[in-house]
């Protein structure tokens, strides 16, 4: 039986190779045409997003549609936030059930009972779209589907996503279950602060059951298009071809989604398309690295007379070329806070103005906890304040 397994991963491997080098040579001559004013879609839906959220494209983004294996972008960012969350390990070996069992679509054509790890059950969602991974996966983290679906519409909820509602966790065509253009570029926006979700989607390849099964990733802007890095293709006959991607160049980061396209390869081929508008017409204008000090604040009743504010994220703006001009940086919080502090809590934000209108902010936090100091400590900094004051 493995043998006639192995035997048919070979084949199928194969025949991704020659659709990959056809693809590439079609696809790389597309990408020499540029893309001039109005662009012209065959999506039903679709949007370009810049990695702050901004709207740079859209058409119909808003419109509920049926999104195939794109459903997984949730599931994968529900996993990967249980393992960074220390609720499951990656090591954890996932006993297959014969609800899992039973998917159909993708899948690496797991057996009732066979056991494999979290980690290569989320590289199968991840690389081929496993359904039957994917209904393993959540059944190990939250029990059972079910609960898995609530959990994705909690998540969806908490996301402010008011176009998507999930029946499945695979994408399977299910009532009720449907996502927007828009809405499924804001889990991408969430899901590229993941760095192991990345990684995941980033895979281009990987050899299972000990290198008996060959897994070659869906997304193919992997090997076609500079900058690409993720996300999650989709295609059911009721959903056509549907994909979510992020790429980055020059510090420039963007997203697309692109839904119910009509023939093979053409999710993709849209989507690179947006992307080569984006990165045509638009900038990245680095302002302030995570993690680097932007103000200091004097602290009241401290153990320390003052804490360091620093940037809770990497804050690039996302500007049409030639418009980086005229750009002003504003900080705004208490001169003064009191003790206790706590590290990484918000205690201001930094501003970007342009002509005095607000373009962009990323919230200041505390580099390092104060403790509040005791009675003695205090008046000790009252005469010590005192007498700087007399000198």
């Amino acid at each position: 039986m493995w043998r006639f397994r192995k035997l048919k991963f070979v084949i199928i491997g194969a025949c991704i190779l020659i659709l990959i080098s056809v693809g590439n040579y079609t696809l790389a001559a597309e990408q020499k045409k540029p893309v001039t004013g109005e662009l012209e879609t065959v999506a039903q839906s679709e949007i370009l997003m810049d990695e702050n959220g901004t709207v740079l494209y859209e058409k119909n983004s808003h419109k509920r549609l049926p999104p195939a294996s794109v459903t997984k972008s949730m599931t994968l960012l529900l996993a990967v936030e249980a393992v960074e969350q220390g609720r499951v390990q990656l090591t954890d070996l996932v006993s297959v059930t014969d609800n899992s069992w039973r998917q159909g679509g993708s899948q690496i054509w797991l057996e009732p009972g066979e056991q494999m790890t979290l980690h290569e059950l989320m590289i199968a969602v991840a690389v081929v779209s496993a359904n039957d991974a994917a209904v393993a996966v959540m059944e190990h983290i939250y029990g059972s589907e079910q609960a898995a679906i609530e959990a994705m519409n909690q998540r969806a909820k908490s996301l402010g996503l008011a176009d998507t509602h999930f029946a499945s966790v695979n994408g399977l065509p299910a009532p009720d279950h449907y996502m927007s253009a828009y809405d499924t570029a804001l889990i991408a926006k969430e899901a590229i602060k993941h760095p192991f979700y990345m990684e995941l989607c980033g895979t281009k390849e990987y050899w299972l059951r000990n290198g008996k099964n060959w897994l070659v990733n869906t997304n193919k802007l992997l090997w076609w298009y500079k900058g690409a890095d993720g996300l999650k293709t989709g295609w059911t006959q009721e959903a056509q071809y549907c994909f979510v991607g992020t790429a980055k160049r020059d510090n420039l980061r963007l997203i697309s989604a692109v839904f119910a396209t009509p023939e093979p390869r053409s999710h993709l081929r849209e989507s690179m398309k947006l992307f080569d508008w984006g990165f045509a017409n638009f900038t990245a204008q680095p302002i302030v690295e995570s993690g680097a000090v932007v103000e200091r604040l004097v602290v009241n009743k401290g153990m320390e007379k003052e804490v360091q504010l620093i940037a809770a994220q990497d804050l690039n703006l996302i500007l049409g070329k030639g418009q980086n001009k005229n750009l002003q940086k504003k900080v705004v919080t208490d001169p003064v806070v009191t003790a206790p502090i706590t590290k990484g809590q918000k205690y201001g934000e930094l501003l970007v103005l342009r002509d005095g209108k607000e373009i962009g902010k990323v919230d200041l936090v505390a580099e390092t906890s104060v403790e509040k100091a005791s009675l003695l400590r205090t008046m000790q900094n009252m005469i010590n304040n005192l007498f700087v004051i007399s000198q």
